[in-house]
Protein backbone atom coordinates (compact mmCIF):
# COMPACT_ATOMS: atom_id res chain seq x y z
CA UNK A 1 0.00 0.00 0.00
CA UNK A 2 1.80 3.28 -0.74
CA UNK A 3 1.42 6.22 1.65
CA UNK A 4 -1.07 8.90 0.95
CA UNK A 5 0.85 12.47 0.60
CA UNK A 6 -0.43 15.81 -0.52
CA UNK A 7 2.27 18.31 -1.21
CA UNK A 8 1.20 22.07 -1.42
CA UNK A 9 4.01 23.72 -4.36
CA UNK A 10 4.86 27.29 -4.54
CA UNK A 11 7.89 27.09 -7.41
CA UNK A 12 10.39 29.58 -7.22
CA UNK A 13 9.68 32.93 -9.66
CA UNK A 14 5.68 32.50 -8.69
CA UNK A 15 3.92 34.74 -6.01
CA UNK A 16 3.92 33.54 -2.49
CA UNK A 17 0.52 33.52 -1.35
CA UNK A 18 -0.53 33.08 2.47
CA UNK A 19 -4.53 32.45 0.73
CA UNK A 20 -3.73 30.33 -1.80
CA UNK A 21 -1.03 27.88 -3.19
CA UNK A 22 0.00 27.83 -6.38
CA UNK A 23 0.07 23.91 -6.95
CA UNK A 24 -0.92 20.76 -5.15
CA UNK A 25 0.44 17.06 -5.57
CA UNK A 26 -1.83 14.37 -4.30
CA UNK A 27 -0.28 10.89 -4.06
CA UNK A 28 -0.29 7.51 -2.69
CA UNK A 29 -3.93 5.74 -0.82
CA UNK A 30 -5.98 8.89 -1.64
CA UNK A 31 -10.02 9.03 -1.26
CA UNK A 32 -11.38 12.67 -3.37
CA UNK A 33 -14.20 14.58 -1.95
CA UNK A 34 -16.04 16.59 -4.58
CA UNK A 35 -17.91 19.37 -2.88
CA UNK A 36 -20.93 20.55 -5.57
CA UNK A 37 -21.58 24.11 -5.42
CA UNK A 38 -22.62 25.38 -1.97
CA UNK A 39 -24.25 29.10 -1.29
CA UNK A 40 -26.23 30.53 1.94
CA UNK A 41 -29.29 27.90 1.81
CA UNK A 42 -29.24 26.83 5.52
CA UNK A 43 -30.96 22.94 6.12
CA UNK A 44 -34.15 24.25 6.34
CA UNK A 45 -33.80 25.96 2.70
CA UNK A 46 -33.84 29.00 3.85
CA UNK A 47 -30.98 32.14 2.63
CA UNK A 48 -29.27 33.10 5.54
CA UNK A 49 -28.07 36.76 4.73
CA UNK A 50 -29.99 38.39 2.07
CA UNK A 51 -27.74 41.05 0.56
CA UNK A 52 -24.95 40.44 3.21
CA UNK A 53 -22.00 38.75 1.68
CA UNK A 54 -19.96 38.26 4.64
CA UNK A 55 -22.92 36.32 6.25
CA UNK A 56 -24.16 34.43 2.90
CA UNK A 57 -19.90 33.29 3.08
CA UNK A 58 -19.95 31.86 6.15
CA UNK A 59 -23.21 30.39 5.39
CA UNK A 60 -21.79 28.72 2.44
CA UNK A 61 -18.32 27.59 5.08
CA UNK A 62 -20.67 26.10 7.06
CA UNK A 63 -22.15 24.06 5.08
CA UNK A 64 -18.76 22.71 3.20
CA UNK A 65 -17.68 21.96 6.87
CA UNK A 66 -20.78 19.93 7.34
CA UNK A 67 -19.81 18.09 3.82
CA UNK A 68 -16.05 17.77 5.14
CA UNK A 69 -16.79 16.62 8.59
CA UNK A 70 -19.51 13.83 6.85
CA UNK A 71 -16.08 12.44 5.67
CA UNK A 72 -13.96 13.16 8.35
CA UNK A 73 -12.34 15.88 7.08
CA UNK A 74 -11.58 19.52 7.51
CA UNK A 75 -10.86 22.56 5.83
CA UNK A 76 -7.16 21.70 5.99
CA UNK A 77 -7.78 18.27 3.56
CA UNK A 78 -9.34 21.28 0.75
CA UNK A 79 -6.78 21.08 -2.34
CA UNK A 80 -9.40 23.40 -4.50
CA UNK A 81 -11.77 25.82 -3.86
CA UNK A 82 -13.80 27.91 -6.70
CA UNK A 83 -15.74 31.03 -5.52
CA UNK A 84 -18.13 32.31 -8.01
CA UNK A 85 -19.23 36.34 -6.78
CA UNK A 86 -22.12 38.06 -8.26
CA UNK A 87 -20.73 40.98 -10.00
CA UNK A 88 -20.17 44.06 -8.40
CA UNK A 89 -18.98 41.92 -5.08
CA UNK A 90 -16.11 42.59 -2.70
CA UNK A 91 -13.88 39.78 -2.90
CA UNK A 92 -12.04 40.97 0.40
CA UNK A 93 -15.70 40.44 2.20
CA UNK A 94 -15.61 37.44 1.05
CA UNK A 95 -12.03 36.37 2.10
CA UNK A 96 -12.18 37.78 5.45
CA UNK A 97 -15.28 35.84 6.32
CA UNK A 98 -13.25 33.01 4.89
CA UNK A 99 -9.91 33.49 7.66
CA UNK A 100 -13.27 33.98 10.43
CA UNK A 101 -14.36 30.50 9.37
CA UNK A 102 -11.75 28.38 8.81
CA UNK A 103 -8.54 30.39 10.55
CA UNK A 104 -5.27 30.91 8.87
CA UNK A 105 -4.63 27.55 6.49
CA UNK A 106 -0.95 26.39 6.91
CA UNK A 107 -1.53 24.85 3.62
CA UNK A 108 -4.41 26.80 1.55
CA UNK A 109 -6.29 25.10 -1.33
CA UNK A 110 -5.96 26.62 -5.13
CA UNK A 111 -8.08 29.37 -5.36
CA UNK A 112 -10.09 30.62 -8.25
CA UNK A 113 -12.83 33.73 -7.77
CA UNK A 114 -14.96 34.13 -10.69
CA UNK A 115 -17.74 37.07 -11.43
CA UNK A 116 -20.75 36.03 -13.13
CA UNK A 117 -24.37 37.94 -13.45
CA UNK A 118 -26.60 35.90 -10.57
CA UNK A 119 -27.46 32.41 -9.91
CA UNK A 120 -30.21 30.61 -10.43
CA UNK A 121 -31.99 32.14 -6.61
CA UNK A 122 -31.43 35.36 -7.52
CA UNK A 123 -30.91 36.85 -3.38
CA UNK A 124 -27.33 34.01 -3.64
CA UNK A 125 -24.56 36.43 -3.85
CA UNK A 126 -21.78 33.46 -3.89
CA UNK A 127 -21.39 30.44 -4.65
CA UNK A 128 -18.39 27.77 -3.74
CA UNK A 129 -17.55 24.26 -5.03
CA UNK A 130 -14.53 22.41 -4.33
CA UNK A 131 -12.49 19.25 -3.90
CA UNK A 132 -11.04 18.01 -0.47
CA UNK A 133 -8.41 15.09 -0.59
CA UNK A 134 -8.05 12.60 2.52
CA UNK A 135 -6.43 8.98 3.19
CA UNK A 136 -8.62 6.37 1.83
CA UNK A 137 -8.02 4.17 4.84
CA UNK A 138 -10.87 1.40 3.44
Amino acid sequence: MSIFKVEHKNPEGLFLSKAFSQAITVSGNAKTIYIGGQNAINSTGDLIGAGDLELQTKQALNNIATILASENASFANLVKLNIYLVSGSDPRIGYKAFQEVTGLLDNPPLVTVLFVSEFARPSCLLEIDGIAVIEDKD
